[in-house]
């Protein structure tokens, strides 16, 4: 089993929750810590995973995972409502990246993905997510490239002109039709 399939049934499942996405990351910069007492410094792997409730009203979250070395039990940490995310930062909208840096009301994280396919997955899913379940004060989302926040705009763009262009073909179909209601009362008149 993946790691993210295992945090899923540890982390999310007995709490009736569904995980939408985790990345794997480390710390853009070490904290400067005096004294951890879970002993070496950095010496575990962390996750940031996106969950949802599965009953309603739905609360989405974002939690931060650790997994310490000699155990294959996963802890959740820290977590945060979506509705406390100020910001995404992508750090680099021209190039890929595995960097970048999360704001909330009351912290604000640097991270580094394993991969920047990693951290490309996880904005655009947040970013769907916060898109489908925010009605007002959406996150920022800063120096993303535009793949990862487009398909939510691209599908917008596309029903409003499905929308238009069926308007269109209505209201041609009832003009045709009410011109060939008047030119068959005329030809009745007629005859």
């Amino acid at each position: 089993m993946s790691s993210k399939a295992a945090i899923n049934k540890e982390v999310f499942v007995p709490h009736d929750e569904k995980m939408l996405a985790a990345v794997q990351v480390k710390r853009k910069t070490k904290k400067k810590i005096p004294f951890l007492a879970t002993g070496g410094q950095g010496d575990y792997v962390t996750f940031i995973c996106l969950s949802v409730t599965n009953k309603k009203p739905v609360l989405i979250t974002i939690t931060k995972v650790k997994q310490f070395p000699g155990s294959s039990a996963f802890a959740k940490r820290s977590q945060w409502t979506i509705d406390q995310l100020r910001q995404v930062n992508g750090i680099d909208s021209n190039k890929d990246s595995p960097e970048f840096d999360l704001t909330f009301d009351t912290a604000f994280d640097q991270w580094v993905a394993g991969s920047a396919g990693e951290k490309c997955t996880f904005i655009q899913i947040l970013h769907h997510t916060c898109q489908r379940y925010i009605p007002t004060r959406k996150p920022e989302f800063v120096n993303c490239q535009s793949k990862l926040l487009g398909e939510a705009q691209a599908v917008d763009s596309v029903v409003v002109r499905c929308k238009e262009f069926m308007n269109r073909v209505r209201k041609d179909l009832v003009a045709q039709h009410s011109h060939l209601r008047r030119r068959g009362k005329t030809t009745k008149k007629t005859e």
